[in-house]
């Protein structure tokens, strides 16, 4: 790959550096654009966004409307690429080197890998970067790889319990604490009002706040060891197990999991769900849910060990094949897509948490309830182990979700079978336990 260093002219004078670097060779040459104002910038950038189409695409397409105001003269070629084969995608486009992205909403765990491969600019020393302090630490973190950083965070998350205040105060119920009294809520409900109490959706990722509930975890990147068949993690999972087959939880299904969670729960079908602030939109705009007023946010319940949820969220890279011309207009827009304003829109259109600490003092996002109720929950979050084989942890572990939660399987074999893949494609350099 090679690294290219260019100047770009700010808003507010005639010349504004910064630089952008790609991993990989040595060899390097500048360009120096000047530009008087934002109307002198001109070209054609494509960008892949993974957030739902429609629910929060609009969103995002409404932002670009806002960033050719300015920018008239930058073309953005929006494409919304479906989550689940966004990663492959960009990996084969980009080997080919034709067909990626200039720009790319990434998953979190998405930066490290891409960017072990050569695949992101580097970002340090960009305009970018200049407010970095102005980010949350945990969100920032899963842009760093190698002493560098490859992205800047759009948006961070984490799971939470989400029920329905009605359905709740109907039951005479407290909001539940632990998994235990999570058990007993659920049996309420079902017992009060008639209404299911509980859906676990049978997920790798929804997995894991039982998981840590018990102190487990995937791997231990310190000591270079796979850990997902503790016996903490056993535990955890035999607690989701019992809520299925207590009758506490509906029996997830085999065929859409998480569709049939978020019907249920719209349908006020079902009380409780565990799910994040991605879903807060499609909730609100359900016809027969009640509102946002009826939405109740509260932390993961606990385990034995503590309560804990994982981090999530998005970030913005930038192709390390865009070409040299465009990449001021690249930066501008990301500038552009991750201001302050720009997050407090989506937190204020989707209920999305922004990543930036100055975004939380704009009004309308000091103002907005669902915001407030998630973000002590996202700083409590669990990070995940940003190595660039993190991206690959899920596609076993939804297995054995599968296995264990649908199927009924002993949970001990299945994360046994996790581990084993760990080591054979994941990270083979890892010790087992």
């Amino acid at each position: 790959m090679r690294r290219i260093n260019k100047g770009l002219a700010a808003l507010t004078s005639v010349a504004l550096a910064f630089t952008i670097a790609a991993c990989g060779e040595e060899k390097s040459g500048s360009t120096e654009t000047k530009a008087a104002d934002p109307a002198s910038l001109s070209a054609e950038l494509t960008w892949w966004d993974t957030s739902d189409a429609k629910n929060e695409g609009p969103a995002f397409q409404e932002l670009i409307a806002n960033f050719n105001k300015t920018y008239p003269n930058v073309k953005i070629n929006y494409q919304s690429v479906p989550f689940a084969e966004a990663q492959n995608k960009f990996k084969t486009a980009a080997a080919a080197k034709t067909g990626a992205p200039d720009i790319l909403r990434a998953e979190v765990a998405w930066v490290p890998e891409f960017a072990s491969l050569g695949y992101l600019y580097s970002l340090d020393g960009s305009e970018l970067l200049a407010d970095e302090s102005d980010y949350l630490a945990a969100p920032m973190a899963s842009n760093k790889f190698d002493g560098k950083t490859y992205g800047v965070p759009q948006v961070t998350d984490s799971l939470a319990l989400l029920y329905n205040k009605e359905l709740v105060q109907k039951a005479g119920i407290e909001v539940p604490k632990t998994w235990a009294e999570l058990k007993t809520a659920a049996q309420a409900v079902k017992q009060k009002t008639g209404v299911d109490g509980l859906y676990v959706n049978a997920a790798g990722y929804f997995a894991l706040p039982f998981m840590y509930g018990e102190g487990g975890d995937l791997v231990d990147t310190a000591g270079k060891k796979i850990v997902v068949n503790s016996e903490q993690n056993v535990a955890g999972l035999n607690v989701a197990k019992d809520l299925i087959a207590s009758g506490a939880s509906v029996k997830p299904s085999a065929t859409d999991s998480y569709g049939t969670m978020m019907t249920l729960f719209k349908e006020k079908k079902v009380a409780f769900i565990v799910n994040g602030p991605w879903e807060v939109n499609n909730i609100k705009s359900a016809p027969a849910f009640g509102g946002v007023e009826n939405l109740g946010i509260a932390p993961v319940p606990a385990g034995s060990a503590k309560a804990g949820a994982p981090i999530g969220g998005h970030n913005y890279v930038i192709w390390s094949g865009v070409p040299q011309e465009k990449a001021a207009a690249a930066v501008a827009f990301v500038k552009f897509l991750n201001s302050a304003e720009s997050q407090a829109f989506l937190a204020e259109k989707l209920g999305l948490l922004p990543t930036r600490k100055s975004a939380y003092d704009v009004a309308s996002v000091k103002a907005n309830a669902v915001v407030s109720a998630f973000k002590p929950v996202a700083e409590a979050a669990v990070s995940r182990p940003w190595i660039p084989e993190g991206g690959q942890f899920f596609g076993p572990l939804d297995q054995m979700a599968t296995e264990v939660l649908i199927q009924n399987k002993d949970a001990k074999a299945s994360l046994d079978a996790v581990a084993n893949k760990y080591k054979a494609e994941v990270v083979p350099s890892y010790a087992t336990n």
